[in-house]
C-alpha cells in the first residue's frame, strides 16, 4: 500500500467496491467480514469432506471458488480469505495446506503442480503505522502461469506473475515477477537457469 496516497477514508465507496478495485479498504467492514465468514464456512466443509466423496468435494471448491477446471484436484486443508476471486485452470495438482489469501485476483493456470503448504498473498500493508493501526489495508493479484510447478513451502507476495512452464524450488520467496521457462530457487527467488 503507497503510504503517499490521498487520505483512503475521503473515499466514499463501499470497503468491498474499494477492496475489488485494488485500492485501500477495512477488512474489519461488516460486509466483507461476513463474506469472508460465508467463505470459511465453504472452506471448512470441503476440508472435512469425505476423501471418497469426489462429486461432493468438487460440488463445494466450485462454490467457494470463481472457477475450477476439469480434472482439477485440490487436497485439503484449503485456506482462503473470500474464495470468489481465486480461478483454478484445468489439470491443476494442489496439494495439502495451499493457503490462498484471494483479497486480489488469483489465477492459476492450467497444468499447475502447486506442493505441499505454498502460500499465495495477495494482501499488503502500509508502512505507516497510523494507517496499520486504523486498519487499513489493500491488495494486490497474483497469476500464476499453465504448467508452473510451485515446490513445497514456495511464498509467493503481492503483485507476482510466474511465466508458464517455470519451476519454483521448494521453500522460495518469490517478491517478484518471474518470466516463463525458467527455474528460480532461493529467498528472494531469481532465476538459475533457463528450461
Amino acid at each position: 500500500m503507497d503510504d503517499s496516497s490521498p487520505d483512503p477514508s475521503a473515499d466514499t465507496r463501499s470497503m468491498r467496491e474499494r477492496m475489488l478495485a485494488g485500492d485501500p479498504y477495512i477488512a474489519l467492514d461488516d460486509d466483507l467480514f461476513a463474506e469472508a465468514a460465508h467463505g470459511q464456512r465453504l472452506q471448512e466443509r470441503f476440508n472435512r469432506s469425505d476423501p471418497d466423496a469426489h462429486d461432493e468435494r468438487r460440488e463445494v471448491l466450485a462454490e467457494l471458488l470463481r472457477d475450477v477446471g476439469e480434472h482439477t484436484e485440490v487436497r485439503p486443508p484449503l485456506r482462503v480469505d473470500y474464495g470468489y476471486q481465486i480461478s483454478i485452470g484445468a489439470r491443476t495438482f494442489v496439494n495439502f495446506g495451499l493457503v490462498a489469501l484471494d483479497v486480489a485476483r488469483i489465477v492459476i493456470g492450467d497444468d499447475v503442480q502447486i506442493g505441499p503448504n505454498v502460500q499465495l498473498l495477495t494482501p499488503t500493508h502500509p508502512l505507516d503505522p497510523q494507517l496499520r493501526r486504523d486498519k487499513w489495508e489493500s491488495a494486490e493479484p497474483i497469476t500464476i502461469g499453465d504448467n508452473v510447478w510451485l515446490g513445497g513451502g514456495v511464498i509467493v507476495l503481492p503483485g507476482v506473475t510466474i511465466g508458464e512452464n517455470t519451476v519454483v524450488g521448494a521453500g522460495a520467496v518469490v517478491t517478484k515477477d518471474l518470466p516463463a521457462n525458467v527455474l528460480a530457487v532461493g529467498n528472494p527467488a531469481r532465476v538459475i537457469r533457463s528450461l
